[in-house]
């Protein structure tokens, strides 16, 4: 695979791969977020509080923890072409569920269901490492993230249109079933026009299944406590859909989902020891070795700047709809500013990867970021619309960057692990998602945004950990010879 430059205008070769690409993630990003811009006429439509509007808001990033896990597993093991087609049809139906919904427990229970849609982004991730060099995969996965979670805003951008063209209490159910259609007809066209490598090359697979491969006792370890806060972010959930919360589940069914979790963790300790338990027999070759540690740093930076993201994009039209005097379509509009930076800031942060070193750029936009959220936290009003929509949208230029400084080093750690690893990573993006909007279900949002904020700048911290990729990462052939592959 040649290190040519990108050209976005073509459509052949490795661009080619991109584009379809970007779109699928597109399309699931926009079925993932159909209901932020419809929040009003869905909480109109059946009467539902405030709380029962943030318990929907919590439930759709929920399944999006293990699904990213569980996705970044089947990616590695069967290709994206497989795995991209069957997120995108599975989650077309539970969307028309969503928009046939008609009660509270069935709204809640599809858009618990279609978390799992969010995984689609690790499919794309592998997809791009497959098909571009190091000097170019930040700037491609950035590409790639950005347009695709310009999904968010093409949302809040035309749902409401939409909903509003049907017109009556139902048009926000033909919005959602439209998008659904959409994911439906993409699936088929992604599986017939793309292959997982370039023509020539190989598509490496794990070892084994069932947990990620870790190259030493320590880091298995580590591993191993990296994967508590995934099982203590749904318990979270759990207390908060219970009578103490929103009183959704029922005591017992909480304390039984407690168990389960508890349960469920150590079954999959059981599986990561399974798949690792040679470590404890002879130790593994330096020229096989990575650090646990970078996937740790990626872990927390994704965090928080994704995490606050899909908070931030699922609340922020409702904030500006009762903090200023304006419509719930001017709204929609104005939030959607924050995901609309996707298109410049993710592309952005990938190539200052790519250019000023990984390390660097993950730091500068962290920091952007904490600054970015302290101001958001003064917004109130009193201050012009202009100047708040303008506030949102710097801090989302850093929060969006961040993201892509972050997947401009996930597949530069291990190419045959690249979907378990951003699966991982991806995990943690909704395990922030899940914690900052319990914080704004039980705090102002004022210090909802603070809170954002501190949790950046300890991360800022734990990224001076991070070591710069260098040198080669190496995987085995088929034949048994083994492959030299540059993440300078």
């Amino acid at each position: 695979m040649s290190a040519q430059s990108l050209k976005l205008l073509s459509f052949s070769g490795n661009t080619r791969i991109l584009h379809l690409s970007w779109m699928a993630f597109f399309i699931s990003f926009l079925v993932w977020f159909n209901h932020a811009p419809l929040l009003i006429s869905i909480q109109a439509s059946f009467g539902l509080t405030d709380q029962q509007i943030k318990t929907i808001l919590i439930l759709n990033v929920a399944l999006t923890i293990p699904a990213r896990i569980v996705v970044g597993m089947l990616v590695d093991k069967y290709g994206p072409r497989i795995t991209f087609p069957l997120l995108l049809g599975i989650s077309s139906f539970i969307c028309f569920f969503f928009a046939l919904a008609q009660s509270f427990e069935q709204l809640a229970a599809a858009r618990f269901m279609l978390g799992f849609v969010g995984a689609g982004f690790v499919i794309g991730v592998r997809m791009i490492s497959e098909w571009y060099p190091a000097k170019q995969v930040g700037l491609a996965t950035g590409i790639y993230g950005g347009l695709g979670n310009f999904g968010a805003a093409g949302a809040a951008i035309s749902l409401p249109a939409i909903a509003l063209l049907f017109g009556g209490e139902d048009g926000w159910r033909y919005a959602v079933a439209f998008t659904g259609v959409i994911a439906l007809i993409y699936a088929f066209i992604y599986y017939f026009s793309v292959s997982d490598t370039p023509k020539g090359s190989t598509y490496f697979k794990p070892k084994k299944s069932g947990g990620l491969e870790v190259t030493s006792k320590g880091d298995l370890y580590f591993y191993l406590l990296m994967n508590i806060p995934m099982y203590a972010a749904l318990a979270v959930l759990s207390w908060k859909l219970s009578p103490s919360g929103v009183d959704l589940l029922t005591a017992s069914t909480v304390q039984a989902i407690y168990i389960g979790l508890f349960v469920l963790y150590f079954y999959q300790a059981y599986h990561i020891y399974q798949v690792n338990k040679d470590i404890f027999i002879k130790p593994v070759p330096e020229i096989h070795r990575y650090k646990f540690k970078q996937v740790a740093v990626l872990d927390l930076a994704y965090m928080v700047a994704f995490g606050s993201e899909l908070a931030v994009i699922s609340m922020l039209p409702l904030f500006f709809y009762t903090t200023f005097d304006i419509s719930a379509v001017q709204a929609g509009l104005l939030g959607s500013g924050f995901a609309f930076m996707n298109l410049v800031s993710r592309p952005t942060g990938g190539l200052l990867s790519d250019r000023f070193g990984r390390k660097m750029a993950l730091s500068f936009c962290i920091a952007g970021l904490s600054v970015g959220y302290y101001v958001m936290s003064q917004i109130t009003s009193e201050w012009p619309i202009a100047l708040a929509v303008l506030a949102s949208m710097a801090c989302a230029f850093f929060v969006n960057a961040g993201c892509g400084a972050v997947f401009a080093v996930v597949p530069l750690i291990q190419r045959r692990l690249t979907g378990q690893i951003a699966g991982m990573a991806g995990a943690y993006g909704n395990i922030g998602a899940l914690i900052f909007l319990t914080i704004l279900s039980l705090v102002a949002t004022e210090t909802f945004f603070l809170i954002i904020a501190a949790t950046a700048v300890v991360t800022l911290f734990a990224v001076q950990f991070m070591d710069e990729p260098k040198g080669h990462m190496a995987e085995i052939l088929p034949d048994g010879t083994v492959q030299m592959i540059d993440v300078n």
